[in-house]
């Protein structure tokens, strides 16, 4: 019985140590330290917002611009065209209002005005009014009008890196060109005849206005400066369609003359422009 009991205590024994030798071998618990990560809010663009753009038209052309001529002894209408044409006065301002409907695609509604002058010059070979038989006649033609159009624009915004949101667009609308009299001098030039210190002539013709169709193409680049504001470079082609420009004068109204005399071209805007947007999201 005695030799059954030290028996089981040196089994008892050897289990314990073999027990310690197995926990030596396992290797440290390792605790992983957890990181919170905050919840982000990312705001989707959509909303409304408001712009306000000044320009500058770098290029502006007018092409054909023409006028009939009228005749009182025949009753007979005859179409030239002014020898040469300068337009000047190329800055623009504009307010609109819009709504971005994702992170792509945007539209807004814009009024936009511009102003600029005229200076024409034609010459033929009949007289001016009163001048002798034999002499030709130079018109030096002055006016200047005012332009507001109405548009509908729509734009592609593609994608925004460091901050620079490029986009292209284009736009349709009206633009309403009002002209004011055109004035024009007449100098007497020698032809068959001397003109020997003739005066010059002045005539008034009285201004048109009407409304013509207008598209516009836009790139550009927008740049958000402040929670809320983005500043807007960008370049933008505009076709305003040509109209009336100006009437019969007094005189030639009296001798029986009706209708338009003058219409201008189309004109074609090239222009770099400088705006604000100002975001509700």
């Amino acid at each position: 019985m005695i030799r059954f009991d030290a028996l089981a205590l040196a089994a008892a024994m050897a289990g314990a140590s073999a027990g310690v030798a197995l926990a030596g071998d396992t290797p440290p618990e390792i605790k992983v330290p957890e990181v919170s990560v905050p919840e982000v809010s990312v705001k989707d663009a959509k909303g409304w917002y408001v712009r306000g753009d000044i320009g500058y038209a770098v290029n502006a052309s007018r092409n054909d611009t023409t006028f009939h001529a009228y005749d009182p002894a025949g009753g007979d209408y005859s179409s030239s065209r002014f020898d040469s044409s300068r337009f000047g006065g190329d800055f623009s301002g504009g307010l609109g209002v819009g709504y971005q409907f994702n992170d792509l695609f945007r539209a807004d509604v814009t009024g936009d005005f511009f102003s600029g002058d005229f200076d024409g010059r034609v010459s033929s070979n009949s007289p001016c009014s009163g001048g002798s038989a034999g002499t030709g006649c130079s018109t030096k033609a002055h006016s200047s009008f005012r332009a507001g159009s109405l548009m509908v624009n729509g734009y592609v915004d593609l994608g925004t890196l460091a901050g620079f949101t490029p986009y292209v667009g284009a736009g349709l609308g009206a633009t309403r060109v009002s002209w004011s009299s055109v004035n024009g001098i007449g100098s007497c030039v020698d032809g068959a005849s001397g003109c020997g210190g003739a005066a010059s002539v002045s005539t008034r013709y009285p201004g048109d206005s009407d409304w013509r169709m207008t598209y516009a193409l836009m790139a550009g680049v927008a740049y958000e400066v402040a929670p809320n504001i983005k500043v807007d470079l960008g370049y933008r082609f505009s076709h305003v369609a040509g109209g009336d420009m100006f009437g019969y004068s007094a005189a030639d109204s009296v001798a029986g003359a009706g209708g338009t005399m003058g219409r201008d071209g189309a004109l074609s805007r090239h222009e770099i422009r400088i705006g604000l947007r100002i975001t509700t999201w």
